[in-house]
C-alpha cells in the first residue's frame, strides 16, 4: 500500500515540476536555429582552435581536446581531463557550447571527481537493489528506498551545481572571447549574446528538470518493483 502511495506522490510531483521549470524542448530548438547567426559563427576558427583559445583565457591549457564527429553532445571528462567536442560546426551555439565545457575543466576538481565517482556508485546501487528486489532477496525495502531517495537528492544537488555554474558563466566567457577576436561587430556580438541569454533561460531550467526527473524515474522504478514483487 505504501509503495502505491509513493508512486502516486512522485508521479504527481512531476506535473508541478514541469510547470515550474517550464521545460520546452521545441522552443529551445527554435531559438537555436538562426541562419544569420550561423553565418556569423562560421567566420570564427574551427572548434578545436576555439577550445584551445578558451583554455588559454582560463589559464588551463593542459586539457586534452578531441573532436568526435559521431557525438551529439560535447563533454568534459574529469578523470582523463579531456574535452570531447561534438560535431557542431554549422551552429552559432558552438561558441557558447565549447565555452561551457572549458569552464567545467576549471571547476573544483574535488567536486568534479566526487560527481564522477558518486554518480557511478549511485547508479550501481540502484541497479543492485532493483535486481535484489526482483528476486525477492532484499530485506527492509523501505530502508533501501529511503537511501535511494536521499542518494538521488545528493546526486541532483552536485550535478545541478556543476551544470548551472558552467551554463551561467559560458555566456560571459563567449562574449569576452568574441570581443577579443574582433571578428564580429559589437552589434553582431550583442545579437548573439541575446540569443545565448534566451537559450540559457530555458536551457538551465530544462537541465534541472531533466536531472530531477531522472532521479524520480529511478525511485518510481524501484517502487513499482517492490509493489509487484
Amino acid at each position: 500500500m505504501e509503495y502505491g502511495i509513493l508512486i502516486a506522490f512522485f508521479i504527481g510531483v512531476t506535473i508541478p515540476l514541469r510547470i515550474l521549470f517550464g521545460c520546452d524542448k521545441k522552443r529551445i530548438e527554435e531559438i537555436g536555429k538562426d541562419k544569420e547567426l550561423d553565418d556569423i559563427a562560421k567566420k570564427y576558427p574551427n572548434n578545436i582552435d576555439i577550445c584551445k583559445e578558451y583554455l588559454q583565457m582560463l589559464n588551463n591549457s593542459s586539457v586534452k581536446i578531441e573532436e568526435d564527429k559521431n557525438a551529439t553532445n560535447s563533454l568534459y571528462m574529469a578523470i582523463s581531463n579531456k574535452i570531447i567536442i561534438a560535431d557542431v560546426k554549422e551552429s552559432f551555439t558552438r561558441i557558447q557550447t565549447i565555452a561551457h565545457e572549458c569552464l567545467h575543466s576549471i571547476q573544483n576538481r574535488k567536486i568534479l571527481l566526487f560527481n564522477f565517482i558518486y554518480s557511478n556508485i549511485y547508479m550501481l546501487y540502484f541497479i543492485i537493489i532493483s535486481i535484489l528486489a526482483i528476486y525477492k532477496v532484499l530485506p527492509y525495502k523501505m530502508m533501501f528506498l529511503a537511501i535511494l531517495i536521499m542518494g538521488g537528492f545528493l546526486y541532483y544537488l552536485v550535478r545541478s551545481y556543476l551544470e548551472n555554474d558552467a551554463m551561467i558563466k559560458a555566456r560571459f566567457l563567449a562574449k569576452e572571447y568574441m570581443e577579443n577576436k574582433k571578428i564580429s561587430s559589437q552589434k553582431e556580438i550583442n545579437r548573439m549574446i541575446d540569443k545565448f541569454d534566451k537559450l540559457n533561460d530555458i536551457g538551465i531550467r530544462a537541465t534541472n528538470y531533466a536531472l530531477c526527473i531522472s532521479v524520480i524515474i529511478e525511485i518510481l522504478i524501484f517502487c513499482i518493483i517492490c509493489l509487484i514483487k
